[in-house]
């Protein structure tokens, strides 16, 4: 979209920002109606930067911008409100969001729906954080035009029922099968069901979810691994670790 030169008071999010020349940032927005952006904040790093400490992320803006050719120059930034301050974890939760949106999504490419998925995701992540992480792939994936079939058979259009067994073929659907083998991913009807109705609150559901949505974006990421899952990935295993670490230490002993 862009044909429009001149935008005002964007609902937007900073997905992220990099140094720009000698005191400038270059801002990747995600913006309601226009989608993902590349915007110049000239002198946003100077001492006296017109927009200091507002251009951050994780913080809802309304921004406004000039648009020419395949970058714009942003003209105005203003707050629609204010977030709860995310934990460490949460933080590192939302950037992955964040950079599933940069790697998958084009810009001037605008999902409205996905914007307001991203926004759900990120209240979500406090309370639930698996379900917003989940759930927001999904709709990812549906708006991008590739959503997943959760609720019948990929080979005869059945209704997926809660008690069978099925495995998953990308980019098809779900097959039924007698018994899990080794190369696939297989996952109860009853955790394909949770996806299909946001609802996964089952610790099975979830961790079967979890294992089927890494394999669907990964046909579409590419081989270059994402950074926020590796950071999440060694954090959980410091995490671990350092429970492991204690349990052994611990010389009370549980001999009921």
């Amino acid at each position: 979209m862009t044909h429009h030169t001149r935008v005002s008071l964007e609902p937007a999010w900073i997905l992220h920002h990099y140094p720009y020349r000698d005191s400038s940032l270059l801002l990747e927005v995600f913006s309601r109606e226009y989608g993902r952006v590349g915007l110049i904040a000239r002198g946003a790093r100077s001492a006296k930067g017109r927009w200091q400490n507002q251009l951050q992320m994780l913080r809802p803006l309304m921004l406004s911008w000039n648009m020419r050719g395949e970058l714009g120059t942003l003209t105005g930034v203003d707050s629609r409100g204010c977030m709860d301050v995310f934990p460490g974890r949460q933080v590192l939760c939302a950037c992955y969001l964040n950079e599933l949106l940069m790697r998958l999504l084009t810009r001037h490419d605008p999902h409205p729906e996905l914007f307001a998925a991203y926004e759900d995701a990120l209240l979500m992540l406090g309370a639930a954080e698996e379900q917003a992480l989940r759930v927001f792939e999904k709709r990812l994936l549906q708006a991008l035009g590739y959503g997943l079939l959760l609720d019948c058979e990929y080979d005869s259009g059945a209704a997926v029922l809660a008690e069978n067994l099925y495995e998953y073929r990308m980019e098809k659907g779900p097959v039924r099968r007698q018994r899990a083998a080794d190369g696939g991913v297989f996952l109860q009807g009853a955790s394909l069901l949770a996806l299909h109705h946001d609802d996964l609150q089952d610790p099975q559901a979830s961790r079967e979810v979890k294992t089927l949505m890494r394999a669907a974006l990964a046909l579409y990421l590419g081989e270059r691994p994402l950074r926020t899952r590796e950071v999440l990935r060694q954090l959980s295993s410091f995490a671990t670790a350092s429970r492991t670490a204690a349990t052994s230490n611990n010389p009370v002993q549980n001999t009921g």
